[in-house]
């Protein structure tokens, strides 16, 4: 098997949007996920966030972008059945080496505490889980509502 990753593109959106409907406990928002906020997203960070294909299928998906001194990995998701083989790995560092050229040095995410696979991805890699700060976030918007993938 083949895969391949390349910058995401908008023209991407209706099958990263599908990918992430796969991904049981994944979370959705409906204004900040929808087509219009990817694509502010993706103008913004035209080289970090990444898709894999597999004979031109869409199989992992990264929206990653930077604030000019820290980066941020979203949405990582790699589908289900072609989970285990180096995708996810490979997004990730495909990200990496596009913020580094972009002079950021360091990169955060964040990962649902529920999440285990997820956090047993980000542990194999080498991430390290920060235990020393709290996580705050304030909506601004109520109209966007969180939808959880079942």
């Amino acid at each position: 098997m083949s895969v391949t990753v390349r910058a995401m593109t908008i023209e991407d959106y209706d099958e990263v949007k599908d990918l992430w409907h796969k991904i049981k406990g994944f979370a959705i928002r409906s204004i900040d996920d929808s087509r219009e906020s990817i694509g502010r997203f993706i103008d913004r960070n035209p080289q970090s966030s990444v898709v894999a294909l597999s004979d031109d299928k869409i199989v992992g998906a990264i929206l990653c972008g930077h604030d000019g001194r820290r980066g941020c990995l979203y949405h990582v998701c790699v589908d289900p059945e072609y989970r285990r083989r180096g995708i996810g790995k490979s997004m990730v560092v495909h990200c990496m080496q596009s913020l580094q050229a972009e002079g950021i040095n360091k990169v955060s995410l964040i990962a649902f505490t529920k999440n285990d696979i997820g956090n047993a991805f980000w542990k194999e890699i080498g991430w390290t889980r920060r235990e020393d700060l709290n996580y705050y976030d304030f909506t601004l918007n109520t109209e966007n509502i969180v939808n959880f993938i079942e």
